[in-house]
């Protein structure tokens, strides 16, 4: 999210992105938090972890390190229509705010650009919804490849998701005291020191 400023379009966006797996979104936002809506979200804030960047081109520079490439939602000449993207590769979507759109350091920044095609008088689509539109997308040819058949995360980060999760408050008092996680079994249940 390229300067996003309604915290309650973020925490739509977090909705939509908790429904279709996509496990963290990023945001360049002036400040290391953003207070975000638990209702808006549908409490998506707890499961979808939110990185701030400072500028377009550190949250670029961090996401192309990972090897995502970058697709700006922003109509224009060379834009794609949304549904010819594929979306099974790599992909970090970039979204401005709705009056000002993709920073033009954004713009230059990514690797493509894609447009949802209107037929009405509005000129887009507000940001959440537009995050919607392709997300639900994404998720279309993503099922459709079989990509959700199975979980290709690394064992440690999975198993670190499941118990976030599956054990929402220990892992925050794990955290804010600096211990591990406790073990899980093999059907996700802490595994006691007594066993």
């Amino acid at each position: 999210m390229d300067r996003v400023h309604k915290t309650r379009n973020v925490s739509a966006i977090l909705r939509t992105c908790d429904a279709v797996g996509v496990l963290e979104a990023h945001a360049v936002w002036p400040e290391p938090e953003i207070a975000l809506h638990r209702l808006t979200s549908g409490s998506a804030i707890n499961w979808v972890p939110v990185h701030t960047h400072p500028t377009i081109a550190d949250a670029v520079t961090r996401l192309r390190a990972r090897g995502l490439r970058i697709v700006a939602a922003h109509a224009c000449a060379a834009a794609l229509d949304f549904r010819a993207i594929d979306y099974t590769r790599p992909t970090a979507i970039l979204l401005g705010a709705e009056l000002r759109g993709v920073s033009d350091a954004g713009l230059s920044l990514a690797d493509e650009h894609i447009e949802i095609p209107l037929h009405g008088m509005v000129s887009a689509l507000n940001v959440a919804v537009a995050a919607a539109v392709i997300l639900i997308e994404a998720e279309r040819q993503r099922s459709a490849a079989g990509m959700y058949a199975r979980t290709r995360l690394d064992d440690g980060r999975y198993r670190r998701v499941l118990f976030e999760w599956a054990y929402p408050r220990v892992a925050a008092h794990c955290r804010s005291h600096h211990l591990p996680y406790p073990a899980l079994d093999g059907n996700g249940v802490i595994v006691s020191g007594n066993d």
